[in-house]
């Protein structure tokens, strides 16, 4: 006889000595979703490299069919998930409540969603050499939700407002507004610490290709063959010739947009290791204690995805990168 189980329940990895095969039959909220994120979530604390290897193996099947971690769930499909038998080390999974300080970091929540002000030196969700991200962390410390997603993402040492969904219809609705072309009624505002003096308001409208290395990494540059890329750059503060406090607003979203198009100015971000100046940084480093990318999401608006209603919600620069901006007036 096969066991249903909602898919909203919570389901851990089992510790009993003999774990049992679950079937999952997925509902409307998870309608459309990939199946490697849906694992996720239901396996709560398994590392992302677990749920790939579970599913490459075809011991994760849909409908009695293999599948593949992009595949997308439909309501109604019954989902295998295999009987996943750890050590008694690892079988009581990471503990939630090294996490509980992320309650602090809710900036504003309703049915719908969620705005979280994510910490920098967090990653957004598990990967390659991290078995917990914030997404993980927050569903280890909220099972009572039985969907919760990224809406968008923030690179690891980014620090500022990260959008969450509590449903399938939000996701959607929020995901379709994240990747259209920012205007009155969405947009995505960024402060950053920038080379230089900038004098006046820049509008940097050049196209933005993305290639994946041959390491797995990726990088962004200006191609005239890319996607179309705008950012809205105001000077906020000087540092005399040093380096400018500046607000981005960003009216696409691209890949490490506001960091190439910086780049772009020849006035980069201070501390980007990646597109930044190697003599900037140290100097940042050296004299005033810099020891991230001086890039903060400030502040975010966008209509509510079931009442239509305008959210606006902002975060103030964290403590490490105001210190420096003290320093440097001092």
């Amino acid at each position: 006889m096969i066991q249903r189980f909602i898919c909203a329940e919570c389901m851990h990895m089992s510790s009993s000595p003999n774990p049992t095969v679950r079937y999952v039959e997925v509902t409307a909220d998870n309608h459309g979703q990939r199946v490697d994120n849906f694992l996720l979530a239901k396996l709560k604390g398994a590392p992302r490299s677990l749920v790939y290897r579970i599913v490459r193996k075809g011991e994760v099947r849909i409908n009695k069919k293999r599948c593949k971690p992009d595949t997308r769930l439909k309501t109604g499909d019954l989902v295998r998930i295999p009987p996943l038998r750890l050590g008694s080390s690892r079988a009581a999974g990471p503990d939630p409540d090294k996490y509980r300080w992320l309650e602090q970091a809710v900036l504003h929540e309703d049915d719908a969603l969620m705005v979280i002000n994510k910490p920098a030196g967090l990653a957004v969700h598990s990967g390659t050499g991290i078995d917990i991200g914030l997404i993980e962390a927050l569903r280890m410390i909220r099972p009572q939700h039985g969907f919760l997603e990224l809406v968008h993402r923030l690179d690891r040492y980014t620090s500022g407002c990260l959008v969450l969904a509590k449903s399938r219809i939000a996701l959607l609705a929020l995901q379709d507004q994240f990747s259209r072309d920012k205007g009155d009624r969405m947009s995505k505002i960024y402060r950053a610490l920038i080379k230089g003096r900038l004098t006046q308001d820049r509008r940097v409208d050049a196209p933005l290709q993305t290639t994946r290395l041959d390491s797995g990494d990726r990088r962004t540059m200006v191609d005239a063959c890319g996607k179309p890329a705008l950012s809205l750059f105001t000077p906020v503060r000087h540092y005399g010739d040093q380096a400018t406090l500046v607000e981005i607003d960003l009216r696409t979203g691209r890949n490490h947009q506001a960091r190439v198009h910086a780049q772009s100015l020849d006035q980069p971000v201070a501390g980007d290791d990646k597109y930044g100046d190697w003599a900037f940084n140290r100097m940042m480093k050296s004299q005033y204690g810099l020891k991230r990318i001086f890039l903060h999401a400030y502040s975010i608006q966008f209509e509510h995805p079931l009442t239509q209603l305008p959210v606006m919600v902002s975060s103030d620069l964290p403590g490490d990168l105001d210190k420096v901006l003290q320093r440097m007036k001092a």
